[in-house]
């Protein structure tokens, strides 16, 4: 919390992860494991939401709700909220991040993922909250990767497609010519702003820390 309040004062929009607790809770929290961040072990996911926001992380601070996180953006912070979830079981985190935006209704919200079952969810149930497919082709190239990539277009539906900065310009050029909004994370390098600049319409960044 302490990073998203540093991005508001400076004017920023946000970009978060969310999990699902073991009740149920979207939290806001990248990995699958709790050691990286906290030093504790376990996953996330055998953790009640409550347990979570008592667990510390580096900042001092608990692992957060996603309800939280939209009470601090209120109406004027733009949040992009990634969904983290593998396979096709995607309805428990995808409803229970509905229910946090149902009561934040102006909220600047939008939801994107890899998973493009879990950006379909959302076109079939929530169609007003904006919707992006994230996409990369580390590790994925060739014919295969790029099948793989314009089956989950075709499947997710979404109004941006979030692409991989080291990717650029291949799949936004795709994305492009069909309409989409292109997105690119993470930029960290002014020669990466560059090149975002020309091959997509708005950058997820990091600042590093000096």
């Amino acid at each position: 919390m302490a990073a998203f309040r540093a991005a508001i004062a400076q004017g920023h929009g946000i970009e978060c992860d969310v999990r699902l607790s073991r009740d149920g809770v979207a939290m806001v929290f990248h990995d699958v494991a709790l050691l990286r961040m906290t030093g504790a072990e376990g996953l996330l996911s055998d953790l009640s939401a409550e347990r979570l926001e008592q667990t510390k992380l580096t900042d001092g601070g608990g692992i957060p709700r996603l309800e939280a996180l939209l009470q601090l953006c209120g109406p004027n912070v733009p949040l992009l909220i990634e969904l983290k979830v593998i396979g096709r079981h995607v309805g428990p985190l995808c409803a229970a991040v509905a229910r946090d935006l149902a009561r934040h209704p102006g909220a600047l919200a939008a939801v994107m993922s890899f998973n493009p079952v879990a950006i379909r969810w959302f076109a079939r149930r929530m169609p007003q909250v904006v919707r992006g497919l994230v996409v990369t082709e580390q590790g994925e190239a060739g014919w295969r990767g790029a099948a793989r990539r314009g089956l989950a277009l075709w499947v997710a539906k979404p109004d941006f497609v979030a692409c991989d900065i080291r990717d650029l310009p291949s799949f936004s050029a795709k994305a492009r010519e069909q309409g989409l909004p292109v997105l690119t994370w993470t930029v960290r390098t002014a020669s990466e702003r560059a090149n975002a600049a020309i091959h997509a319409d708005q950058i997820i960044f990091e600042i590093p820390r000096d």
